[in-house]
């Protein structure tokens, strides 16, 4: 079964529901996820020296499995998240995004109660990963397949493929990919 598809409708109305609600950091944590595609724990571990901004754009370099990295890019809108709400972020040497209540180290449980009671403010009913799906669904209509996996890191490319509107209409090159 493929993974929830956020509409664009339902995209925007959260938007507007952590702009109106919400402080620069919830702002950025959102946006991040929304435009990166990462995992929540990643999110929770990115640090300050992870970050590199330019003038448009950007990157975050991530731990891989074991002792490999990988980057990924920011597109404008992920940049520009960052570069505004950076004055009111921790300190360079810290993770870029704390906890509210505890100024710790957001935790995949905070982040999660983050993106709900946002959606709630608006009557929507998501999760957390569902930004990280909505990702999907955007890049797979931008991006070649095995792109795809590799950003948002899947071992498997039949499980990218779920991202696919008309799985039937992948090219025979694409099924043997699989990146690890």
């Amino acid at each position: 079964m493929p993974p929830r598809h956020l509409t664009d409708q339902e995209e925007a109305t959260l938007r507007l529901s952590v702009t109106h609600h919400g402080t620069l950091s919830d702002r950025a944590t959102v946006v991040l996820m929304r435009h990166t595609g990462l995992r929540a724990s990643e999110i929770c571990q990115l640090r300050w020296h992870d970050v590199t901004l330019g003038q448009t754009g950007g990157s975050l370099w991530l731990a891989g499995p074991g002792p490999r990295r990988r980057t990924v890019p920011l597109d404008p809108a992920a940049h520009e998240a960052i570069r505004v709400c950076r004055p009111v972020l921790p300190e360079p040497s810290a993770h870029l995004f704390s906890s509210p209540r505890q100024g710790t180290v957001l935790s995949v449980r905070a982040l999660s109660h983050l993106i709900r009671k946002y959606a709630r403010l608006v009557d929507l009913d998501l999760g957390l990963h569902d930004l990280r799906h909505r990702f999907g669904y955007v890049m797979a209509e931008q991006v070649p397949l095995h792109r795809l996996a590799q950003l948002i890191r899947h071992a498997s490319l039949d499980t990218t493929a779920l991202y696919l509107r008309a799985s039937t209409d992948l090219p025979k090159e694409n099924e043997k990919i699989a990146w690890r």
